[in-house]
Order: C-alpha cells, then sequence, then structure tokens
C-alpha cells in the first residue's frame, strides 16, 4: 500500500519484479522486513530503512527449500529496487544456524534420480547468487549460527559478514555426495590463499568464526553469550593466540578437558544477539554517510572479481550437479537424510571405492552395499 501510494502522490515507479507472495511468517519461508536506519546514538532515522531478509526455516537449520529460494531472490530484487533501502541484512531465525544449505529432505525425496528437476531448481539457485552479487545496495550477512555448505556459499556472495563468535563456517560437498560448486570453489580462493581454500573446500572440516576472521573470510566475531549481565566469550575455541609445536594457534577448538568445562559454562549463559545488531546498526549507519552512487560503484568494483569467476563457472557447474542426482549425489543424500534411522550420515566409502576398484555397475545393489541399514 506504501509503495502504491508514493507512486500515486509522486508519479514514481515501482520496479518490483515480485509481489509479497514469496514472504511469509509460517516457516519455512522467506520474511522480508524493513528497520529504520539508527544513528550513531541509536536514534531511528525518518524515510530511510534497512532491509532485513530472514531465512525462517529453524527446525532445519535454516537450509532453504525450492520455495525458499525463490523468496531469497524476490526479496533482494525488491531491496534492490526499492529507494528508501540503503541496505540489506541477510540473516536467519532462530542461534544455531545461518544456514546449512540446500533442503537435503527435498533433495533426497524429490531431487535425487531427476536430473532434469535438479537442473531447473539449480536456475533458481544461480539466480538466488546473481540476485545477492547484483543487488544495487550492500549486503550484510548477519551470521547467527552455523554457516555451512551452501550457506555458506550464498554468505560468501555477501559484500561484509559480521557473525556471532559461536558460529561455524565450512563445506561438507565431498562428504555427503555433491562439490561446493554453488560458489564456493569460485569465491573461496579470494579469501583465503589457495592452500587454505583447497583444505577448507575438500576436508569438510568446520572452522570457528575467530579462525575466519583471522584468515580474512569474515569482517568481525562478536560475543553473544552472556552470564550476570557479562559478554563471555566462546569458550569452545581459543581466542588467545600462542605457539603450538610451531604453528599459531588462534580461533582452534580447546582441548577435550576444556571443552568440558566450557559446555558447562556455556549452559549457564544465555544468548543474546545485542552486540552483533550494533555491529550491523554501525555498518548500516556507515553506508547511510556515504554517496550512494560512489558506494555501490564501489562496491560492484569488488564484486566484479567474485563475479568473474561465477560467471565462467555457473553454468557448467549447473550441469554437472544436475547429471550428479543420478550418481554419487543420489546416495549422499540419502544417507544423510536416514541418520535417524541408521544412526549414520555418510555411506561406506571404503566400500564405496573397492566396488569402484572392481569395476562395479552403479545400480540398486551397488547403493545397498554402500547405504547404512536402519536400526534394530
Amino acid at each position: 500500500m506504501a509503495l502504491e501510494w508514493l507512486r500515486r502522490e509522486n508519479g514514481l515507479k515501482d520496479h518490483r519484479l515480485f509481489d509479497d507472495s514469496h514472504f511469509g511468517k509460517d516457516a519455512p519461508t522467506v520474511i522480508y522486513e524493513e528497520r529504520p536506519v539508527l544513528d550513531d546514538k541509536g536514534q531511528p532515522v525518518a524515510g530511510i530503512y534497512s532491509a532485513w531478509i530472514w531465512l525462517n526455516n529453524p527446525a532445519q537449520y535454516n537450509s532453504y527449500t525450492t520455495e525458499m529460494v525463490k523468496g531469497v531472490i524476490a526479496g533482494f530484487q525488491r531491496a534492490s529496487s526499492d529507494r528508501k533501502i540503503v541496505a540489506v541484512v541477510f540473516t536467519a531465525v532462530g542461534d544455531k544456524a545461518f544456514c546449512t544449505g540446500g533442503n537435503t529432505s527435498e533433495y533426497s525425496s524429490y531431487y535425487s534420480k531427476r536430473p532434469n528437476e535438479y537442473g531447473e531448481y539449480m536456475d533458481l539457485f544461480n539466480a538466488m547468487v546473481d540476485a545477492i552479487l547484483n543487488c544495487k545496495k550492500p549486503v550484510i550477512c548477519r551470521v547467527n549460527g552455523m554457516r555451512v555448505a551452501g550457506g555458506q556459499e550464498i554468505g560468501m556472495a555477501t559484500d561484509i559478514t559480521v557473525s556471532s563468535d559461536l558460529a561455524i563456517y565450512g563445506q561438507a560437498g565431498p562428504k555427503h555426495g555433491s562439490a561446493p560448486d554453488g560458489g564456493s570453489t569460485d569465491f573461496l580462493p579470494w579469501f583465503l590463499s589457495m592452500e587454505d581454500a583447497m583444505y577448507n573446500c575438500v576436508s569438510c572440516e568446520t572452522w570457528s568464526s575467530y579462525k575466519m576472521k583471522s584468515k580474512g573470510l569474515i569482517t568481525k566475531a562478536v560475543p553473544v553469550l552472556k552470564k550476570d549481565g557479562k559478554w563471555v566469550r566462546n569458550p569452545m575455541v581459543r581466542t588467545d593466540t600462542f605457539v603450538d609445536d610451531g604453528e599459531i594457534v588462534y580461533g582452534e577448538p580447546v582441548s577435550k578437558e576444556e571443552a568440558a568445562k566450557a559446555k558447562e559454562l556455556i549452559a549457564q549463559c544465555t544468548i543474546d544477539f545485542e552486540q552483533l545488531d550494533k555491529e550491523v546498526n554501525a555498518l548500516v549507519w556507515k553506508f547511510t554517510n556515504l554517496f550512494p552512487g560512489c558506494l555501490i560503484k564501489s562496491i560492484d568494483g569488488i564484486r566484479a572479481k567474485k563475479k568473474f569467476f561465477w560467471d565462467q563457472m555457473k553454468l557448467a557447474n549447473r550441469h554437472w550437479l544436475a547429471a550428479n542426482m543420478n550418481h554419487e549425489a543420489w546416495l549422499g543424500f540419502n544417507a544423510f537424510d536416514a541418520k535417524k534411522a541408521t544412526g549414520k550420515d555418510v555411506i561406506d566409502f571404503v566400500k564405496y571405492r573397492q566396488l569402484v576398484a572392481k569395476g562395479s555397475l552403479f545400480d540398486d545393489n551397488f547403493a545397498e552395499q554402500v547405504l547404512a541399514k536402519p536400526k534394530t
């Protein structure tokens, strides 16, 4: 209604491509919210806003369904074309996860062994990454929890990341039947050294927000745990710097003995995103006090380096990812989705390689030999 009134009163055109049908409050969905810009004293500024795009599927760690992907595209196009929006904040509901990637339940139940359908889905996924990279407003990733797999990919497509210090970051593709070709193989070498990019990409390890900050993947990590009114840094990782066996250790997990005490401390704390939101609001205020045209030209100049390799590979990757739904992804996603029944979220990799070494036919019998059996 506000946009219609503005158009009637001032003769301004509405450049939105989508209506509000892609947004909602009931999970799983995407929430689109406008928040007033806050000045350096925390007071709202009249007439200008930040657009908050929320992934809303906390029960499944904010993994995105097909319909949610459409919602993200619609949200970024809307924010990009809205003249009163200063910046976009891309975040998620809850305190456990920003995003863990595509919804593996949907992958296993619908897309596996349907390569054409998954190709259509990948066209939407690519459009989602493009919507972030092409947004004509600066994009802040507000990381409220784990950012892994496809969640890491859409997060790296944003411009600046501020993070809960409880968040972890990483890839999962090679462990679960895919490759991180939704952006990570394109973006990681821009953020990390080639060696770190390679290891992070294929190891499927998750790294702490402090480690990622020290390596340059994110801009800031802030504490979100509070006890007796005082902030507590994530006790599960080292936030001091020291040398262990000749290697600088920062942001690495604490020892097993320390971890037990750390978990006890966490149980005594509450999670509070006050500092995280303060950092987000400060960035929006910083952007507010820059020429908007010069700001977005500068941002697009930096984005162009990420976009170059993304644009080179996204179509070829789309076709491979679709074809792979008849192959390793079929096994990997079904193994992951069956973990409650089997107790395992991965296949028997040794058996898989033994079958490959024999030249075995990749069929249902092959799958039965490598997939875990339901617990009795």
